[in-house]
């Protein structure tokens, strides 16, 4: 994989990126965050704000700050409900009353695997596939891409031929795939359907814009197919708990990622049980003859 990691930015400071898209970054950084949430503010007069990030009052404050005179915020939209991203719509809602959207809470149940999820989050307003909100200047189309996890929403604006794509993409790093709520089947699926559309430039929430998405879609495919073939590999080899599997795998790997490599390789192994080819048993797993 070629990554851009180059990113110019200020915290809290709104910057103008085009005549309908405006950028405010949050300050949390972290491995998973890269420099922080980038919200995205689209339009002018009546603004959508996509995913305000982290529950940071100063973080939305500047969200607010960002706004010129005479606008408002007419729509808050999630991509999706992770702790990095759907938090702070309750505290911009507060301020400007505007309705939220999404594809839908996060799905219900106990996965203590699961950090870093937002259960909090309902939208006002279900935004499912193909679904199309707006106003005086811009349009936003509504894709379910479901794998990075089961609600995850891009936003397609036609008006700049530009996609949103939450964490569906990122142009500094891989996505991850983490179990029960990640999928890989459904994340490789999701990016097959997003090569068949016309935008020509995606804006990830962490990151630079990535501006050669079908390349970068294939790359990042041929990446996770191969990520599988070496958890197959490791477990053919008799390699068959996760933790081992992570020590060969991520032989240099710090200890701030061990949890989410390990579910990443678990999300590997749920991908070849979906493909015949391994099964599991108990805590450990095993390679499947052929046929």
């Amino acid at each position: 994989m070629r990554f851009n990691r180059a990113f110019d930015f200020r915290y809290g400071v709104v910057e103008r990126l085009t005549p309908l898209v405006r950028r405010v970054v949050a300050r949390n950084p972290g491995p998973f965050t890269f420099h922080g949430t980038a919200t995205f503010l689209i339009g002018n007069r009546k603004v959508a704000v996509i995913d305000p990030g982290p529950a940071l009052p100063a973080h939305v404050d500047a969200i607010v700050g960002a706004l010129a005179a005479g606008e408002s915020v007419s729509h808050i939209i999630a991509t999706h409900t992770h702790a990095d991203h759907s938090p702070a719509c309750r505290l911009l809602q507060e301020k400007t009353g505007a309705p939220t959207y999404g594809f839908g809470p996060h799905p219900p149940g106990d996965h203590p695997a699961e950090g870093g999820v937002d259960r909090e989050f309902t939208p006002d307003e279900r935004l499912g596939d193909g679904g199309v909100i707006g106003a005086l200047d811009w349009h936003l189309l509504a894709v379910h891409t479901p794998g990075h996890c089961a609600n995850h929403l891009c936003l397609a604006l036609p008006e700049e031929n530009t996609l949103f794509c939450g964490d569906q993409l990122m142009a500094w790093s891989t996505t991850a795939i983490l179990p029960p709520d990640g999928n890989v089947a459904d994340y490789i699926a999701s990016l097959e359907a997003l090569k068949k559309r016309p935008e020509t430039r995606y804006r990830p929430t962490h990151g630079a814009a990535i501006d050669n998405p079908r390349e970068h879609i294939d790359q990042v495919i041929a990446h996770r197919l191969r990520r599988v073939e070496q958890v197959f590999d490791a477990l053919a080899d008799g390699i068959d708990d996760i933790p081992s599997m992570r020590a060969h795998i991520y032989p240099t790997l710090t200890p701030p990622l061990t949890p989410g490599a390990e579910r990443s390789i678990l999300g590997s192994l749920h991908f070849l049980i979906q493909q015949g080819r391994v099964v599991a048993d108990g805590l450990s797993f095993r390679v499947l003859p052929p046929g």
